[in-house]
């Protein structure tokens, strides 16, 4: 598992974002202003108060006369809003699992990449984005309230990666009536999970029943690549479970068979959560094949929000 002290790199950079950006214009551009209806709503931007300068944000915004007070240190600026019909709330897993992985590829970065495409489409379409995060537990929540901007997205992805600038969520007894309650107006809520923790189900049935207020959909990491074991010499392997912090010994089969298993609990997942009334989008780290997947995702999921 990765520390703040010993990490080098983000699970996705700006560089990455950027990507992500360009990739997002470049498939929603029948949404620019056209021969078309346009998607935006609202009668213009409304001021809504000061707040830090944060990565992404523009210059424009920066109220010099506010920033002159804290000696630029930091730099104060404008936040606007615009109204609008819908929001994107993003549910994220930061259990400790998805800090895993193989070959410096953590199970992670499906997720913060799927924050980011989220996080930036809804960007183009002047969409509000929220983020809660929760652990194996379910009871460790954090959240980034919901704002609209790309510099929102960027503080979404450093507050997964880190946890920097996340605010304690009180819980309402339960998963759904808490999202119920953090955003009254119906929202896009992607879940993004691995599922390897023993309140998955557990997770997906609270996830059900916040359905009927908004329009969850899951979208699981696939993580049986960070057990596909190399050829093990011993005939017994002392194996740490980082959800639990327990340690246990297992034959070498039973080891070399963790790969099969974990594909057969989120194939049971993903089972669970169709027949919840869930839709299901599974996503590997492989960048082109996740990119197309997501993307013509986002695209459909916006058409039907839309009709």
């Amino acid at each position: 598992m990765r520390t703040r002290e010993q990490e080098v790199e983000p699970l996705i950079n700006l560089s990455e974002i950027a990507e992500v950006e360009l990739l997002i214009l470049k498939r929603m551009r029948e949404f620019t202003p056209g021969e078309h209806a346009s998607l935006f709503h609202g009668t213009g931007f409304d001021f809504v108060g000061l707040r830090d300068w944060q990565a992404g944000d523009r210059f424009e915004t920066i109220d010099w006369a506010q920033s002159s007070l804290t000696n630029f240190s930091p730099l104060i600026v404008r936040e606007f809003e615009q109204p609008t019909t819908s929001g994107v709330i993003l549910v994220a897993d930061r259990s400790a699992s998805t800090r895993c992985g193989h070959l410096g590829r953590p199970i992670g970065l499906a997720i913060a990449r799927a924050i980011a495409t989220f996080g930036m489409s809804a960007v183009f379409f002047q969409d509000s984005i929220g983020l809660i995060t929760f652990d194996e537990s379910l009871t460790d929540l954090g959240t980034v309230r919901p704002r609209i901007g790309k510099g929102q997205v960027i503080h979404c992805l450093d507050a997964y990666d880190h946890g920097d600038g996340l605010d304690d969520l009180g819980t309402s007894g339960s998963l759904s009536a808490t999202l119920v309650g953090f955003s009254r107006k119906t929202s896009l809520v992607p879940l993004m999970t691995d599922g390897l923790f023993e309140s998955a189900e557990a997770l997906i049935g609270e996830m059900a029943l916040a359905n009927n207020v908004h329009d969850v959909c899951l979208v699981l990491a696939e993580a049986a690549f960070a057990f596909d074991l190399p050829t093990l010499s011993s005939g017994w392997v002392e194996v740490y479970d980082i959800e639990t912090g327990t340690t246990r010994l297992c034959s070498r089969r039973e080891a070399r068979a963790q790969h099969q298993r974990i594909l057969d609990w989120q194939q049971h997942l993903t089972a669970r959560a169709r027949h919840a009334g869930l839709d299901v989008l599974p996503l590997g780290i492989d960048k082109t094949a996740f990119d197309i997947a997501l993307l013509e995702w986002v695209h459909e999921r916006r058409l039907r929000r839309k009709n």
